[in-house]
């Protein structure tokens, strides 16, 4: 895979490196970090890792090992696309979405490696308790009391256009190289973000190719590029991606494992924003320009100021909605959407 022109990357500053002694001090680290950073060496003693710099024939070996008897999402690209998985000339997806038993994935990779004319290979966010056994356990950062979704990221060299997430995010290299590009999430009117609905895995991404950004097409990624860092990332080392920062994943080595933490600091019972944002697109957007503002200031009274006073005329055990939610008083919510949509 083609490196990106060092010309329009070469000025980019680096993610912040931090310095971690234990398990106490990742967690401080982790409360109070805004920015992303990076810790150099923090799982070089994992098992996958050490498999990793043997070979990556050898990392293939120790992952079907823990391997369950399950078919894999995995996503296969055309030749001569340089490893990016991203939309086709007709906005539909330039890779296919098949499912098979690790083995015969493997098997392919195996049979490509080395190859000028290989199909980009990338199975992307593997449950890694559903499908593997024993794996977490043996390859694992212990991030206390975060309940976090572990997933593992595998495939040949692929680049992965820039996107965000809304939980945090501790995203540890096992095998291969890769970059990581970053971006502050107010960078987002810089970053000429694709449709919101059709994505290649349910995040908008960046329409601007990395490797060859067209900046009359795309001026403003010049100001986004002002604000971006980059992390360029060996075997064994982490990095801290905090909730809604954009970032742009490039896959260098042929054979590139990351495994992944993500955790919210808020209950999942509180639902996910993106679902608010698709709901206003169909409901709100298209109004007239009067009704538009009046569901603003709506929006600006009960979702972003909140405040205490503008409830204390209802009695306190007659707030519903309005008082600080629950669960029971979310999943009322919930029930009551669906209703509402399914009319």
């Amino acid at each position: 895979m083609a490196e990106a022109d060092p010309g329009i990357f070469r000025s980019i500053p680096a993610v912040r490196e931090r310095q971690i002694a234990d398990v106490a001090q990742l967690d401080a680290v982790l409360r109070e970090a805004g920015e992303p950073f990076v810790v150099r060496g923090l799982v070089s003693d994992w098992p996958l890792v050490a498999a990793g710099k043997q070979s990556p024939r050898a990392a293939r070996r120790y992952l079907l090992d823990h391997a369950r008897a399950m078919k894999f999402t995995v996503s296969a690209g055309a030749p001569g696309t340089d490893g990016r998985m991203f939309y086709d000339a007709a906005m539909g997806m330039n890779f296919r979405t098949l499912q098979a038993p690790l083995p015969e994935i493997f098997a392919r990779i195996d049979a490509q490696e080395g190859r000028a004319d290989a199909h980009p290979i990338y199975l992307a966010s593997i449950d890694m308790h559903r499908f593997f056994s024993g794996l977490a356990e043996e390859n694992r950062v212990d991030l206390g009391e975060r309940k976090s979704l572990d997933g593992i990221w595998i495939g040949t060299p692929t680049r992965i256009a820039a996107h965000n997430d809304f939980p945090d995010n501790l995203a540890c290299v096992a095998v291969g190289r890769r970059r990581f590009t970053l971006f502050p999430p107010d960078q987002f009117r810089n970053l000429y973000l694709g449709p919101i609905d059709n994505t290649p895995a349910g995040r908008a991404i960046s329409m601007v190719d990395f490797h060859n950004p067209d900046f009359e097409r795309f001026p403003k990624f010049r100001e986004a590029l002002d604000h971006a860092l980059v992390a360029e990332m060996e075997p064994g080392d982490a990095l801290h991606i905090p909730s809604m920062w954009w970032h742009h994943v490039e896959g260098l080595s042929s054979f590139n494992v990351l495994v992944n933490y993500w955790w919210r600091d808020t209950p999942r019972w509180l639902g996910q924003p993106q679902n608010a944002l698709n709901l206003a697109l169909m409901a709100i957007r298209d109004l007239p320009q009067a009704e538009k503002e009046h569901w603003r200031d709506l929006f600006d009274h009960y979702v972003f100021r909140n405040r205490p006073e503008d409830v204390e005329h209802i009695p306190e055990d007659a707030r519903s909605v309005l008082a600080p939610l629950t669960p029971e008083s979310a999943e009322r919510i919930r029930g009551f959407l669906l209703r509402q949509l399914n009319q």
